[in-house]
């Protein structure tokens, strides 16, 4: 069976798809986050980078500055101090940009918002968020399954629409 399956291939081949699909293709597989861990978030998301889970092999590599990156992975809790930090970050980014929100600290202040004025009450107040990965701290497996939704919303999208 693999013999015939050779046959068929040893002519010039040829693949037609739309442009937008194969940017897509090519963006979705890319995916550089740049780690801005606040909190224990932060050690699940380097144990998610370690060799155990390792991220690289789904394409997404960790770069340490917002410039060379496309997405940003906000783990932990966010204090009022470091949301302007977080905010010209993210503005530094080159666009097409994502933010995955790590843990509910992230998410909507987790157990410190309600008796500390100090902490944002979600990061998505601050910078649009892409993909909300819930947990208290969540494991490496559900960073994983977020970075894979991510990558989902990436292929799905129109890469040549008009930013705004």
């Amino acid at each position: 069976m693999a013999l015939s399956l050779v046959h068929k291939f040893d002519q010039d081949n040829v693949i037609v798809e739309k442009l937008d699909n194969l940017l897509n293709w090519a963006r979705s597989n890319s995916p550089w986050f740049f780690q801005f861990g606040l909190a224990c978030c932060a050690i699940e998301m380097m144990a998610a980078a370690a060799p155990r889970h390792d991220l690289e092999r789904f394409g997404a590599m960790p770069r340490a500055s917002p410039r060379q990156s496309d997405v940003m992975i906000v783990a932990g809790t966010v204090t009022m101090k470091m949301a302007t930090r977080i905010k010209r970050l993210y503005e530094q980014m080159a666009n097409p940009k994502y933010v995955i929100s790590m843990g509910s600290c992230a998410n909507s202040g987790g157990p410190y918002w309600q008796y500390g004025y100090h902490v944002l009450k979600g990061v998505d107040l601050v910078v649009p968020v892409d993909v909300y990965v819930p947990g208290c701290p969540p494991r490496p497996e559900a960073l994983i399954q977020g970075i894979n939704e991510l990558q989902r919303q990436i292929r799905e999208e129109t890469p040549l629409r008009k930013v705004s």
